[in-house]
């Protein structure tokens, strides 16, 4: 079960990293959500792996339950990452329909180093 667990965390932080690293909006925003669900499920399953264990402990004296934090701290990463993607691809829809464009190059003569020259003069 954590090889598995491990695996798809794994596989989604590589896939997410690979889309993150393209040269158009909406492949980057993919890649950004693959990543946030990489680390919902890391943080799932450092709550430990347990099958029908009580997520509280109980009077009877069983040390063996599952804690429940990771799980709280899921749950509200899941729905911060929803909000955030859809803020990321209504601004990313807003850029493309301005510049009839989604891509994300550079241009050569748009650098920092000539405002940093204007500025100094």
């Amino acid at each position: 079960m954590e090889f598995i667990i491990a695996s798809a965390v794994g596989v989604l932080t590589a896939g997410g990293v690979y889309l993150m690293l393209r040269l158009r909006t909406f492949p980057v925003i993919l890649g950004i959500a693959l990543l946030s669900y990489a680390v919902n499920l890391f943080l799932f399953a450092s709550g430990r792996l347990a099958v029908n264990l009580p997520p509280i402990l109980s009077k009877y004296g069983d040390a063996s339950y599952t804690d429940p934090l990771p799980q709280a701290l899921t749950l509200t990463a899941i729905v911060i990452s929803f909000g955030m993607t859809a803020v990321l691809v209504m601004i990313g829809l807003a850029a493309f329909l301005e510049a009839d464009s989604d891509q994300i190059n550079i241009a050569a003569d748009d650098t920092d180093t000539k405002t940093n020259k204007d500025a100094a003069q």
